[in-house]
């Protein structure tokens, strides 16, 4: 039997993949998915190509560690999930153009069959899905008040957030992505007159 790591060393190897995800989110903003490498990935925090691979045995489970990674960066916990805090999130998205880049890319790129990333966005979307229902169902009930349910407005809701980041990502100069966000709530309540940009 393998006697277990010490602490200390257990810490370090966790500061070391999550100093790899942060290098390998960089890499594959820069060059996408596609074009982004391992052997680039370990060169930019100092290691061979298997000593990365001691931490991430593949392409793929690199690629999949980094998509969780910012799903732990960007977690609220599903109870304090807000219509309100959602514009929050989309002013907070739009200060952060590379992660933002990043993930846009690879959601573009997983529509593609056999993606790696493809389970992940399928599961991610769905999982979305409910909880913006559930959001949507605590601020209006069982009908918003343009009479959709909060099943029936969720996937617009989700399709709204991410259109406007692929807008603001193209042409951030004329595109208020958190201004737009807002406009769509005043819509989701009832009312069209938002600011109109």
């Amino acid at each position: 039997m393998a006697p277990k790591a010490k602490p200390a060393t257990r810490a370090r190897s966790e500061e070391r993949r999550a100093e790899i995800l942060r290098a390998a989110l960089e890499v594959i903003a820069e060059r996408g998915y596609r074009g982004a490498s391992m052997g680039a990935v370990a060169e930019r925090v100092g290691l061979t190509q298997q000593g990365l691979l001691h931490h991430f045995p593949t392409k793929d489970a690199l690629l999949v560690a980094v998509l969780e990674a910012r799903d732990q960066w960007d977690a609220v916990p599903a109870n304090e999930i807000r219509l309100d805090l959602l514009g929050s999130l989309v002013e907070y998205n739009a200060m952060r153009p590379g992660i933002i880049q990043t993930f846009s890319a690879l959601l573009g790129e997983s529509v593609t069959d056999g993606h790696p990333a493809r389970e992940y966005f399928t599961e991610r979307y769905g999982s979305v899905r409910e909880k913006f229902a559930a959001v949507l169902r605590v601020e209006y009930g069982d009908r918003l008040p343009g009479g959709l349910t909060p099943e029936a407005a969720a996937p617009l809701l989700v399709a709204v957030m991410d259109g406007l980041q692929y807008q603001w990502l193209l042409d951030p100069e004329s595109v208020d992505m958190a201004g737009a966000f807002r406009n769509f709530l005043a819509l989701l309540d009832g009312g069209g007159s938002g600011s109109g940009g």
